[in-house]
This record gives C-alpha cells, structure tokens and sequence, in this order.
C-alpha cells in the first residue's frame, strides 16, 4: 500500500506499507530514501507513479 497526503509537512513523501507495517519513507522531492530498502522495481514504479501525477 502507498500512502500519501496532501499538504503534509515538506518533504513531500509517500509511505509504503507492507501487511500494516512500514517498509519504506520515500522523498519525492529529492528521489531518495527517508527509512528502509528501496529496491530497484520500487523505486520504478514510484517514479512511474509521480510521472501520472498519482504521487
């Protein structure tokens, strides 16, 4: 699951969970790790994502 919200705090940020537990934080303004692994299929689909406009 992606969770993001609207008018958080900077930086804007997409929390991705996995069976209720958080596995990765992900910056989306400098495209890094905040907490966890990003693996490389991941970090794909979350820029695939912020490329539609859906993050």
């Amino acid at each position: 699951m992606f969770v993001t919200w609207v008018g958080n705090h900077p930086p804007r940020q997409v929390h991705v969970l996995r069976d209720g537990g958080l596995v990765l934080k992900w910056n989306l303004d400098k495209d890094v790790t905040m907490f966890g692994t990003a693996t490389p299929v991941l970090v794909a689909f979350i820029r695939e994502l912020c490329e539609e406009g859906r993050l």
